[in-house]
């Protein structure tokens, strides 16, 4: 009976503290997540496990069946490791104490969704401080009770630092995302800045001057209506405002021209104007004011266009001081030296056929200087190069004392007088006594008729010079060579020209660039297609080509007899019927069918006239040419083109530095 009540004590014991031991034991190994990190992480590992019966937030699907796993199995402890077939799907009971983590793989859907629900849990968590304690007290449980599934891609296999690391990297996102919410911020701030600075950047840099010129403009209009007239108290108003935006504007072309009181202004006139319109509503007279208005701007304009067109062509006539300078100083130093320092060397080369030999036809020293310095610092072998100028009687000496004392390296030089061409006279060619005649000189050198001329850059007495017509005559200056190229003194050579040279012209006598890539380069801009003699001979959209850089043929010229063929359309154009003055129209004529076309890039144009003429072509071209009335050497050149010419150029020199010539 002893024994009995003794076992049936022992047993009720077992039964009463077994249970306690067991569930102190539990107590002792569970550790309840009691920083944030823990409890993100262990909420990190319930998603994974895909049960929504502890957590509600996870959409329906997400809820379905565990995935298979793919073959790795840990266990609470992390010491046995168990191969599991895949073909098996594995349960988990979320109720069982030892639990397993498997690792398992998840779709970027999946992953998406597991980051989505951390936000929700981290968001939730930064509304209610009190989340965490409710976790330690409860819910911790509910977590770690729960399986969490991961795989690795690449083996199926994690250790325990891929697993820590995994972790580690999820909590860091979790404390980024405060980070990233500030910088999102920031951003936007940032985007809106940069969107305010891009409205501030595209305003025009003459915004405000504009806006006072519109006040200027309606404030004037507004003095002439009869009802602002007659309230003598707007009236003094507007004429006070009127004078201060004129001061304020002054000469001022952009905003940061403007004083400081710019704004102040505006508002003051935009005040005044306000009250002009409250005290006008007669529209039909603002409308007839500005219609008077832009006719008298319209008139303004024509009469300061033709005003610019006569005195551009009037300083295309002229030269500078310092220009007009030189050719004195170098005259009186020429005829200070004896005969023989008045030679060249090396004129044993002037008709040698086998030598690069160059025409330039100029009366201007500096320009002519500029394009043989040029041609001979490009040219690979300067010894084997030789210039011929012509010049008038005035310039003669001093061409020379420049070339002597300023020699263009190993090149030769040969400076002529067209004075001692004695064949080239009036009985032999037309052009002078075309030149010479009462009515030629009368036809440049009225000026008041200059001003109703359309053609006005026709009227240029450089045309009067026979020097600008030996372009025609070149087999009779040189009779010797076979080949010759012409330079204009208003070009400058970039590249080696030596290659022009081997150009085969089959057949024809000029090698030249063709021009027609504009409308106005074509024949009829040139010829008068009125008269029955060009419209039978010629095309009037037959592309024209240009003067300035030109390979004649002289053994072709003379088998043809081009000179002959010049004078007689020179006859013919006595009354100048057939074409105005000048060398181009002539050309196009008595090369018709004799020109062979060049590589545009030999010859580029324009910089004379036209500010816009491409910089790739600039730096592709082996010749530059400033046609126009807009020269290097003038004041009114176009300023980004000047420099080209003025390299060439030795300011230093004594000469140019005594005739105050400065770039």
């Amino acid at each position: 009976m002893v024994a009995m009540r003794n076992i049936v004590l022992l047993l009720l014991c077992i039964t009463v503290v077994a249970p306690i031991v067991l569930y102190t034991d539990r107590l002792g190994t569970y550790k309840s997540p009691s920083t944030k990190e823990e409890f993100i992480e262990d909420v990190t590992a319930f998603v994974g496990a895909g049960d929504s019966g502890h957590l509600n937030l996870l959409p329906q699907e997400t809820s379905t069946a565990l995935k298979e796993p793919i073959g790795v199995v840990y266990t609470e402890d992390l010491t046995e490791t168990k191969n599991l077939p895949r073909e098996r799907p594995m349960v988990v009971e979320s109720r069982e104490h030892v639990s397993a983590r498997v690792l398992s793989t998840t779709t970027e859907e999946d992953q998406g969704r597991k980051e989505s629900l951390i936000r929700l849990v981290t968001d939730k968590q930064g509304n209610d401080g009190n989340i965490l304690e409710k976790a330690d007290g409860g819910g911790g449980e509910n977590v770690n009770s729960e399986d969490a599934i991961d795989v690795d891609d690449s083996d199926a296999k994690l250790t325990k630092s891929d697993r820590g690391s995994d972790r580690e990297s999820q909590v860091k996102d979790i404390k980024q995302e405060p980070q990233a919410t500030i910088a999102s911020s920031n951003i936007n701030k940032k985007i809106l800045s940069g969107e305010t600075n891009k409205q501030k950047e595209q305003m025009p840099p003459d915004a405000k001057v504009q806006q006072l010129k519109d006040q200027l403009i309606q404030a004037k209009i507004f003095l002439s209506l009869p009802v602002v007239k007659s309230n003598s108290h707007l009236t003094r108003e507007l004429r006070l405002r009127v004078k201060e935006v004129s001061r304020t504007l002054g000469d001022a072309s952009k905003d940061s021209d403007l004083p400081r009181n710019a704004n102040e202004r505006i508002k003051a006139m935009e005040q005044t104007l306000l009250k002009g319109k409250q005290a006008q509503d007669d529209c039909a007279a603002v409308v007839k004011k500005l219609r008077a208005m832009i006719h008298s701007t319209e008139e303004q304009l024509h009469a300061h266009k033709k005003q610019t067109l006569f005195l551009t062509q009037l300083t295309a006539k002229t030269l500078p001081k310092g220009l007009h300078c030189l050719p004195l100083r170098l005259t009186t130093e020429y005829y200070s030296l004896n005969s023989s320092q008045q030679q060249f060397p090396n004129q044993e080369k002037l008709e040698d056929p086998r030598l690069y030999h160059y025409a330039i036809f100029s009366d201007n020293i500096l320009a002519a200087a500029v394009v043989v310095n040029s041609t001979a610092v490009n040219a690979k072998d300067t010894s084997k190069h030789v210039f011929h100028i012509v010049t008038d009687r005035l310039n003669y000496a001093a061409m020379r004392m420049w070339f002597l004392a300023n020699p263009p390296g190993n090149a030769t030089i040969q400076v002529q007088n067209i004075e001692d061409f004695t064949w080239l006279n009036a009985s032999y060619s037309p052009v002078l006594r075309q030149l010479g005649s009462p009515s030629m000189i009368d036809y440049y050198f009225k000026t008041h008729r200059a001003t109703s001329d359309s053609n006005l850059k026709f009227r240029n007495p450089k045309y009067l010079s026979i020097l600008n017509h030996l372009r025609f005559y070149l087999p009779e200056i040189f009779p010797k060579l076979n080949k010759v190229l012409f330079l204009d003194d208003d070009i400058v050579v970039k590249k080696d020209l030596t290659g022009l040279w081997s150009v085969d012209l089959k057949g024809n006598v000029n090698g030249a660039v063709e021009t027609c890539g504009e409308s106005f380069h074509r024949f009829d801009r040139y010829l008068n297609f009125s008269h029955p003699l060009i419209a039978k001979n010629f095309d009037p959209r037959a592309c024209g080509w240009a003067y300035g850089m030109n390979i004649f043929d002289l053994a072709e010229w003379k088998r043809q007899n081009i000179t002959e063929v010049y004078h007689n359309w020179q006859n013919l154009n006595h009354d100048r019927q057939l074409w105005k003055l000048g060398t181009l129209p002539p050309g196009l004529i008595t090369f018709w069918k004799r020109t062979f076309p060049l590589n545009r890039s030999w010859h580029v144009l324009g910089l004379g006239y036209n500010p816009n003429v491409n910089q790739r072509d600039i730096d592709r071209a082996a010749v530059i040419h400033y046609n126009g009335n807009l020269k290097p050497w003038l004041e009114i050149s176009i300023p980004k083109f000047r420099s080209h010419w003025t390299k060439y150029v030795d300011y230093d020199h004594v000469y140019l530095r005594e005739c105050n010539i400065n770039p």
